[in-house]
């Protein structure tokens, strides 16, 4: 049992500091070399863990997702409609640093799942579990069924949008335009499946 625990944290050490080299220097230095120098520990054990440049990639992308879906699980059960999708968007927001780090992480290694057959398909679990979030926020607001594909394409993008701006064109800004803009959109969109229910 002790052993599974050693590799378990190994695997989360290895992982933060893959983390800060990517948010840091870039996808050009995730190198296995790095991540050691990084986590403080001897290559060989990082390679024992993670054998290959790409494990360590494809798990750091899988991590984005298992870090946000873990805060959209803990919101507290009984929220419904506008609430429940304010909660939710909210933590797909790059609002702190940890989120930061998030999506730094996702774009350098959703760029490089363009060519890199190996990460293309935890490249594509993040992005359809976003489309499933967007997807079920429309549902808790009623969003007619007919309506539900293109609404759904339509906030993934607002939100993958105003997520870029956050980070990349205001970056340790007040973000607060960025929630209130998606707060009413969700207000135009809970009004709008009112008057057709």
């Amino acid at each position: 049992m002790a052993r599974s625990m050693d590799v378990e944290e190994r695997r989360r050490t290895v992982s933060a500091a893959a983390w800060r080299v990517l948010a840091r220097d870039g996808l050009g230095a995730l190198s296995v070399r790095n991540v050691a120098a990084e986590a403080g520990l001897p290559p060989s054990t990082v390679r024992y863990t993670f054998p290959t440049q790409s494990s360590v990639r494809e798990h750091a992308l899988t991590l984005v997702f298992d870090g946000t879906a873990a805060r959209i699980d803990a919101l507290p059960s009984d929220l419904t409609g506008t609430a429940y999708a304010h909660a939710v968007l909210v933590e797909l927001l790059p609002l702190d640093d940890a989120r930061r780090i998030e999506l730094d992480v996702y774009l350098a290694l959703g760029t490089a799942a363009l060519t890199d057959a190996e990460l293309r398909p935890f490249h594509d679990r993040v992005v359809e579990e976003m489309r499933q979030w967007c997807a079920r926020i429309l549902d808790a607001l009623g969003v007619p069924a007919t309506d539900a594909e293109y609404e759904t394409r339509r906030l993934h993008a607002l939100v993958d949008g105003l997520a870029l701006h956050v980070v990349r064109l205001d970056p340790g800004g007040d973000a607060s335009w960025a929630i209130d803009l998606l707060d009413r959109h969700v207000a135009e969109l809970a009004a709008r499946a009112a008057t057709t229910s």
